[in-house]
């Protein structure tokens, strides 16, 4: 999948078509829109790669110098045959964690996961057993900064593509954020961009909100201001306590923590066998928002 924003003007997707269709390109699907806000275009094409003529170098290098640099483009495209290396970091709660390395296990996830990161040893047993490399790295008021750059180190040395706070109990630190801009995703335990910070649900009941729910989305030096990716949630009918919302916390997280990286998976390009990997992925959506619901119902 070609994913590429440039300055708007007549002609983008001709332009593009137009150079895929004279290298024989044949084109899977494809997403356009114009954000006036901004005066940028935005689009994501993808690509079956075994209709091009030449490799993925190659059309990186045509397509640079025949469309992007005189659209000024910014742009990327990646070959969906190399599997997206996730690190996970994690603390002390369990539930997301849990949740990904089964599916991992269970190849629901076309993903590596190279290593887990944790400032506490809780889960080092749980994740070697899966065969994955564990690092503990503490955090505490002194070493945060020495922290934060060890964790870059790894992720760096692992050649991490994605990271993902799998309930990761501390906030990064603005040089992290920003060398890793754009890579790393988190899941809140509410519905952003109300109740941000620690004990949303608690300020929800007090509000008198009538929904839970979760978020995903890119973190950022400011803390839950990243761009979301969606919100799974569901009503809830009675309320008597705090109690019930914050049990169903975990599993709304959880169903939230795929949803938002499926989401952000689709960076993947040049996809083979489109069709059927987006039903696939829109059942799993499906059902884990038929969770929520359920979940929600029965507060």
């Amino acid at each position: 999948t070609l994913s590429a924003s440039c300055p708007d003007q007549v002609g983008i997707i001709a332009r593009v078509s137009g150079f895929i269709a004279r290298n024989s390109g044949w084109i899977l699907e494809s997403s356009f829109h114009s954000d006036a806000l901004t005066g940028r275009y935005f689009m994501r094409i993808e690509i079956k790669a075994d209709s091009l003529p030449f490799l993925l170098a190659e059309f990186r290098e045509r397509f640079r110098a025949e469309v992007a640099e005189p659209l000024q483009m910014d742009w990327r495209v990646n070959d969906s045959a190399v599997k997206k290396r996730v690190v996970v970091l994690v603390s002390k709660q369990e539930h997301c964690l849990y949740d990904l390395l089964a599916r991992w296990q269970a190849r629901e996830l076309d993903i590596e996961i190279p290593c887990v990161i944790s400032n506490h040893d809780t889960f080092r047993g749980f994740v070697e057993w899966h065969g994955i490399p564990f690092h503990h790295v503490p955090v505490a008021g002194d070493n945060k900064q020495a922290a934060y750059a060890e964790i870059q180190r790894i992720f760096d040395d692992v050649r991490g593509d994605s990271m993902v706070l799998a309930r990761y109990m501390q906030i990064l630190s603005p040089e992290l954020c920003a060398a890793l801009c754009g890579k790393i995703i988190n899941i809140h335990h509410s519905s952003l961009p109300a109740f941000k910070g620690p004990r949303p649900y608690h300020r929800a009941w007090e509000r008198g909100v009538k929904m839970v729910g979760a978020t995903a989305h890119y973190v950022t030096a400011d803390l839950d201001e990243g761009r979301i990716h969606g919100h799974p949630c569901g009503p809830i009918i009675i309320i008597g306590n705090i109690r019930p919302a914050a049990d169903r916390q975990p599993v709304l997280a959880r169903a939230r923590h795929l949803v938002g990286f499926r989401t952000h998976r689709p960076q993947r390009q040049v996809e083979q066998h489109a069709p059927a990997r987006h039903v696939q992925r829109e059942r799993e959506v499906d059902r884990l928002l038929a969770v929520v619901r359920h979940v929600a119902g029965h507060i």
